[in-house]
């Protein structure tokens, strides 16, 4: 539908920022906190920086959440590091761990801003990996069942809003680049059951959030790209829906659901996939009733006919930072995607399409009926500071104020959003680009060569974001 005005806001609309442990805290060992398996994972990607430092927001938190309260910010999306509430299997609880978090949350409140928590966001422990075999073995459940009622009642009375975990369907859809296929020759029919384990430890924390959180909301975080059809061929159709079904619809009708779609179950009979769901699991399933959607959603893609006798090719991500180094996957008799002439790209060759989040909203409200809160979306770029002292960002400014604009078009085409958190509030470790790839809408003075002195310094965006935020959505700039 076309609007002739400018769409509004709801007037409790939650207007934040996001960030993930691994990717803005440091400290990867200090006071109590061993090493994650992204702890790891980050130092394979030279010569990009690795996680050791990250954005040190572990010694800057009170910085960091004074400038969220001078641009306004109700609210902060963040992770708990696992490793560093349970540094080993002892099972005794690391009290400065605790301390941390309860700092940062009593630090956030103190400044009217509403702390929005994940409980899982790709940073296994290493002593769960190893004990556990990771994913693979069901003792993790019983694991991250302790860990998510640790925290829920440690932090429960003041954190009201709870992620269960983060893009569970990329960690399956991209195993190798997060580092959780430990098997690959047989990685193929093993992420099936890596998937179910995961989905009953999203069931534990969804169960346990209810049951220890006075007044408590949760919901997963999918990483959502809208999958458009190349052309208006029915065969393109078809594909664009396989695409849609094999990257995020499976994971989405199972969250709302609670049980696994007819696509899926389909789809394993025809490859002989064993995804070992055992008695119990699915009653265990069936409790866990979500309360919204968290919904990661950057860009879109664009699929087309891909004939069963065509050759498999892998998606290979732009891991460069120069254009037309992105490889699209071909999946035989499901679909391929292709690039899309009708929206630019990134410098990663991701495209910018902020259509693609009215799309998705309206989609997952569709499909769902459930509230949704958008818990990351942002621009990467290369970015340094100008001779002037500030850093200037004018295309993410355009980008932010797209996208938002096209959340504000769903919320009058009657979408439930209760809030917008973009990726990032600072710039933070990139999951393949280290700092060459800044997302956040203030500057950290430190680089993938040097450790500098981590100064933070708002970019243009941030006053941008600041008026926007002051005035609910109604000063574009």
């Amino acid at each position: 539908m076309h609007y002739n005005h400018n769409p509004k806001f709801p007037d409790n609309f939650l207007w934040g920022g996001s960030s993930s442990s691994w990717q803005v805290e440091g400290a990867v060992e200090e006071d109590g906190k061993t090493l994650s398996l992204m702890d790891l994972n980050t130092r394979t990607k030279k010569p990009y920086a690795d996680d050791t430092f990250a954005s040190d927001h572990y010694h800057h938190y009170k910085e960091d959440v004074k400038l969220m309260a001078d641009a306004g910010l109700t609210s902060y999306r963040f992770s708990i590091a696992w490793s560093r509430i349970y540094p080993d299997n002892s099972g005794k609880v690391n009290q400065k761990g605790i301390d941390f978090y309860n700092n940062l949350i009593n630090e956030l409140i103190q400044h009217g801003i509403t702390p929005i928590v994940t409980v899982y966001h790709y940073d296994m422990p290493v002593w769960i990996d190893k004990q556990y075999d990771g994913w693979y073995g069901r003792g993790i459940i019983d694991e991250f069942d302790k860990y998510v009622r640790t925290i829920y009642k440690a932090f429960g009375d003041r954190v009201k809003y709870w992620l269960s975990i983060n893009e569970q369907n990329m960690q399956i859809c991209y195993g190798d680049w997060l580092g959780i296929d430990k098997h690959p020759d047989t990685w193929f029919e093993d992420k099936w059951k890596v998937n179910h384990i995961i989905n009953l430890c999203h069931a534990k924390a969804v169960i346990a959030c209810h049951e220890l959180v006075p007044g408590g909301k949760i919901g997963p975080v999918p990483g959502y790209v809208p999958i458009y059809p190349d052309s208006s061929d029915p065969k393109d159709q078809i594909a664009a829906m396989n695409a849609e079904e094999m990257t995020e619809k499976v994971w989405d009708d199972l969250y709302a659901h609670r049980e696994y779609n007819g696509f899926i179950k389909s789809y394993w009979k025809e490859n002989n996939i064993d995804p070992d769901i055992r008695p119990g699991d699915m009653e265990l399933i069936a409790k866990a009733k979500i309360d919204f959607f968290g919904l990661n959603c950057y860009r879109s893609n664009t699929a087309k006919y891909c004939a069963p006798e065509e050759e498999e090719q892998a998606y290979e991500l732009n891991k460069s930072g120069k254009k037309g180094n992105l490889k699209f996957p071909k999946v035989p008799g499901m679909y391929q995607l292709v690039a899309n002439p009708h929206v630019k790209t990134t410098d990663w060759d991701w495209e910018i399409d902020p259509v693609a989040m009215r799309y998705m909203l309206r989609y997952v409200w569709d499909h769902y009926q459930l509230p949704m809160v958008i818990t990351e979306n942002g621009f990467g770029e290369h970015e340094q500071v100008s001779e002037d002292g500030k850093v200037h960002d004018p295309q993410r400014i355009d980008f932010m104020r797209d996208q938002i604009y096209q959340i504000g078009l769903a919320i009058q085409d009657g979408c439930q959003v209760f809030g917008y958190n973009p990726w990032s509030f600072t710039d933070l470790l990139s999951t393949g680009n280290g700092m060459s790839k800044r997302y956040g809408v203030v500057y950290i003075n430190t680089t993938d060569d040097e450790k500098l002195d981590f100064k933070r310094i708002p970019k243009d965006s941030y006053y941008w974001y600041l008026q926007l935020v002051k005035s609910n959505g109604q000063n574009w700039g």
